[in-house]
């Protein structure tokens, strides 16, 4: 490992204001996204979008890194020319999605743990002749009645710990995301509790596997209520109380953390970041940035509709969502002149 390459590719992907552009969605993620936007389901229509995200002007003003999918990074441009590698020319960092998505938990009604660790170490080495040189491995913490289980919890925390452990050999930056989803009815202190329980789990277990926490980038949810809760706080709250537990619960010696936006719009996502890096920058002893998806392609999607002649109104969207973000980041974002 060298931890040297591991610290220059954080720091690069978050220079300037910037951050991490999620466009790793699964062929099932797609089919639903272009279904929605009545958008046809195939392959080189999933193609056809990609290129219109790595080949959006200016995108790298706000994006430092993207997040691609093992599809994505095989396939190239009607240039002929690799997504990856269009990505790299434009100053983006590429990285790549290599778990195999969350799976059910024998015996643990409606809880997942994530799979993929089964010829990780020789699937890295291959992305890394790629252009790749950060990962992403995604768990999913679902919040109900008496659930989520510690077992649960340690199944998810010990595989993102293997999987970072693989990554950080190969020098590749391991991005850790434990989600607890917005799903549910659960309260704001319901998520605050399982969250600091989860990520507590989290830096015990990466501790345990010898992970150098100054090469990792950590993607946890923001601590909101629940999407069917009967009260949904103010933006304040929300910043307020994901500050607090992050606080509670991760180590300083982590350099950025990367929000993903959990199916937030991108108003309110903003918002949120927003508020975190204006009301609490003193208190904040990382990069406080976003690993946005929905909350910046979104719009742009919608505006495209699978169709040649609206891709230039796509990218201007994209530009504009993924400034949006970039500006919360540096806590300047004002909704009331942007939106």
């Amino acid at each position: 490992m060298n931890t040297q390459i591991l610290k220059d590719t954080i720091q690069q992907i978050f220079a300037n204001g910037k951050g991490i552009l999620a466009m790793d969605e699964s062929t099932p993620t797609c089919i639903k996204r272009f279904e929605a936007a009545g958008i046809p389901q195939t392959t080189e229509m999933y193609r056809k979008y990609r290129e219109l995200i790595v080949t959006t002007p200016g995108l790298n003003e706000s994006i430092g890194g993207a997040i691609l999918f093992d599809e994505t990074i095989r396939q190239k441009t009607d240039d002929g020319e690799p997504m990856a590698k269009v990505l790299i020319k434009a100053g983006i960092i590429s990285g790549i999605k290599v778990d195999m998505g969350a799976k059910s938990l024998a015996g643990f009604p409606n809880e997942k743990v994530t799979e993929g660790l089964d010829g990780l170490r020789e699937r890295l080495t291959e992305y890394k002749t790629m252009g790749a040189c950060f990962a992403k491995w995604r768990a999913v913490i679902t919040i109900g009645d008496g659930i989520p289980t510690n077992a649960c919890i340690e199944a998810n925390v010990h595989a993102l710990a293997r999987y970072a452990a693989l990554c950080q050999e190969a020098d590749i930056v391991p991005i850790v995301e434990p989600e607890v989803l917005m799903d549910g009815n659960h309260t704001l202190q319901q998520c605050y509790e399982v969250t600091e329980r989860v990520l507590k789990a989290l830096f015990y277990e990466l501790y345990q596997f010898k992970i150098d926490l100054e090469g990792i980038i950590l993607k946890p949810n923001m601590v909101i209520a629940g999407k069917d809760c009967p009260i949904q706080n103010s933006i304040d709250e929300v910043a307020e109380a994901t500050v607090n537990c992050l606080r509670a619960s991760v180590p300083a010696s982590v350099p950025a953390i990367a929000f993903l936006s959990g199916g937030q719009s991108p108003k309110v996502a903003a918002e949120h970041l927003n508020a975190i890096n204006k009301n609490f920058k003193d208190r904040l002893p990382w990069i406080v940035a976003f690993s946005f998806a929905r909350a910046i392609q979104q719009p742009a999607l919608d505006a495209w509709k699978g169709e040649q002649s609206n891709m230039e109104e796509a990218q201007k969207l994209l530009c504009k969502y993924a400034k949006m973000a970039s500006t919360a980041r540096l806590g300047k974002y004002n909704s009331m002149t942007e939106e």
